[in-house]
């Protein structure tokens, strides 16, 4: 797997398709890797586009330095990611926390580069409850509790965490359990640290960041989410981003690029063809 090195000195495994096609560039959710979209990439890049992941930092492959795991610093690799592959006209996937870097980049970085963006299953654009956004998920002493839990305990929190992360309420586990236990063994290529450090920033508010989205923008939302719940994340962003559009995948759990891959694909595929249009 080749690397790149950030400017701030951290080395970033990534995995690239190649090819002429308009770069999709898939940022992994929380606490996986780049692998997460194993499945994926055969069909997109076969639709013609060039698929590129990342590792984000602290995870999989990638160093696992004892900082940096904050919006700004994450946001600022993936824009050195997008700097030295030299992309243009990019679309940024953010899969759950990874919406968080998505926001963030247009909030620090503008749209340079960018041609698109879309949202899965994202913590955007705010779950933390506050005076201000009383509509979030939980307030700030949840994200607190989890983040203790995944310190103290943190095999069976990841454990249970993957099991949520593929699983309704209503119809349980979406996937084979062998996608479930490969998802499971990505997680604990985590660093505990990192792991820790970036369950707190789910709680930050992205609000001002999706305002700041100038380009197309997709919002994909399983409405059996456990993890990030539909009502409390994605059918907020219309509000902070006009222009977005959402599709909602009946009976999808939070890894619905897994469990409902067809439709996920589909909805990914279409949303670049209509930027190519």
């Amino acid at each position: 797997m080749p690397t790149i090195q950030t400017a701030s000195g951290v080395t970033l495994h990534y995995t690239d398709t190649g090819g002429e096609g308009r770069p999709l560039v898939l940022i992994h959710g929380w606490p996986l890797s780049g692998e997460a979209f194993a499945g994926n990439i055969p069909v997109i890049a076969d639709a013609g586009y060039r698929v590129i992941t990342y590792d984000r930092r602290g995870f999989g492959q990638s160093a696992k330095p004892a900082d940096g795991y904050d919006y700004d610093t994450l946001a600022d690799d993936l824009k050195d990611l997008l700097d030295q592959l030299d992309l243009d006209g990019a679309v940024l996937l953010g899969f759950s926390m990874g919406g968080g870097e998505v926001a963030r980049y247009f909030g620090r970085h503008g749209g340079n580069r960018v041609a698109g963006a879309v949202f899965s299953g994202s913590i955007a654009p705010a779950l933390c409850i506050t005076d201000d956004n009383p509509d979030g998920a939980m307030p700030i002493e949840g994200f607190q509790g989890m983040a203790d839990t995944c310190r103290d305990d943190r095999d069976n929190f990841l454990e249970q965490f993957v099991g949520w992360f593929y699983s309704t309420e209503e119809g349980g586990l979406q996937v084979d359990d062998e996608v479930r236990q490969t998802a499971l063994e990505i997680a604990k290529q985590s660093d505990p640290n990192a792991a820790v450090e970036t369950i707190l920033i789910w709680a930050t508010d992205l609000r001002e960041d999706c305002r700041a989205i100038g380009v197309p923008v997709l919002v994909i939302h399983g409405d059996g989410d456990i993890n990030v719940p539909l009502a409390k994340s994605s059918a907020r962003m219309h509000e902070f981003i006009p222009h977005s559009q959402i599709a909602v995948i009946e009976g999808g759990p939070h890894g619905a690029n897994d469990s409902h891959a067809r439709q996920w694909n589909m909805d990914v595929i279409d949303f670049m063809e209509t930027l190519d249009a």
